[in-house]
């Protein structure tokens, strides 16, 4: 890794995938890391649930690790999410995103075999071996139908020392405390869920990993970053003051509601998406740009 692993902290917005009559954009993908980059965010997520990755070949998936990584050009870290639906491809985007560069690889948990907790546990430290790289688990139990226990990553971690973190997708407040208290303070734990992005940093966790962070980069870092430096009288503000957009994501599938709220803040040229997702319908856009204009963000 070109960073200590001090820098996996803070906000790590999941990028999402831009498209353009069917391909992906990747004028629009640089136009967007610089984004986030230059809004302050202390790294990037590149094909986490919110670039719609099963949407994409495993060659779209390594072309945008590559394009993050020179656009970030040192500046943060790039987390790639290397996950696939069996090993072997796992496999391949894991050593594909090491070759681009990436500076750490996040696997989601196996998702719809729904394997048992051990042979979750003999899959990571197996992939773990196979790379020079800190591993962060993603945790999403509600998309992958499985839970990894705390226990299990505890496992995990002891016999793969580069497994470094979770990211945890679930509203279990106590599987976070849980982990800390077998893993160590140091063990990375990122939030998954948007809306408890503060009260998961205030019991330890280490970042976000909040799809906001594609509209707003400057006050989602600022919310990670007063929460790491204990003055939770300001996180907790932010937390409120973040609070509709964040609901907002999940008004539909995300990154549907995301991807229209960049495109009406000129973020995105276009809130395209790739069957079987859809972009927003007439009633959601409705909704959204009044809410956009009750915060403030557009007229």
């Amino acid at each position: 890794m070109k960073f200590p692993l001090s820098a996996l902290q803070g906000s790590f917005p999941p990028l999402v995938t831009p498209f353009l009559d069917g391909e992906v954009d990747l004028k629009a993908y640089q136009s967007l890391a610089s984004h986030i980059i230059d809004g302050g965010s202390h790294g990037i997520v590149v094909n986490g649930t919110t670039a719609e990755p099963t949407t994409l070949t495993i060659a779209e998936r390594i072309s945008l690790v590559d394009t993050a990584v020179t656009v970030s050009a040192g500046r943060v870290p790039v987390v790639a999410a290397t996950g696939g639906q069996n090993f072997r491809e796992t496999v391949e985007l894991s050593d594909g995103a090491e070759e681009c560069g990436a500076d750490a690889l996040m696997i989601v948990t196996p998702y719809f075999i729904k394997p048992p907790v051990r042979g979750m546990v003999e899959y990571y430290v197996e992939l773990a071996k196979r790379t020079k790289l800190p591993i962060l688990i993603y945790h999403i139990p509600g998309r992958a139908g499985v839970s990894l226990p705390p226990t299990a990553i505890a496992e995990i971690a002891r016999r793969a020392p580069n497994l470094v973190g979770v990211k945890h997708a679930s509203t279990d407040l106590a599987f976070v405390t849980e982990t800390l208290a077998l893993c160590g303070p140091d063990f990375k734990i990122f939030v998954g869920l948007e809306e408890l992005s503060f009260p998961m940093m205030a019991i330890g966790a280490a970042g976000l990993m909040n799809a906001a962070g594609n509209l707003v980069p400057e006050k989602i870092s600022a919310l990670a970053s007063a929460a790491l430096a204990g003055d939770m009288r300001e996180a907790r503000r932010l937390h409120y003051e973040l609070f509709e957009i964040n609901q907002a994501i999940f008004w539909d599938t995300n990154p549907i509601p995301m991807k229209y709220m960049m495109r009406r803040l000129g973020i995105l040229p276009v809130n395209e998406h790739r069957l079987p997702m859809v972009p927003a319908s007439a009633d959601l856009e409705k909704r959204l740009d009044e809410l956009l204009k009750r915060l403030g963000l557009s007229s």
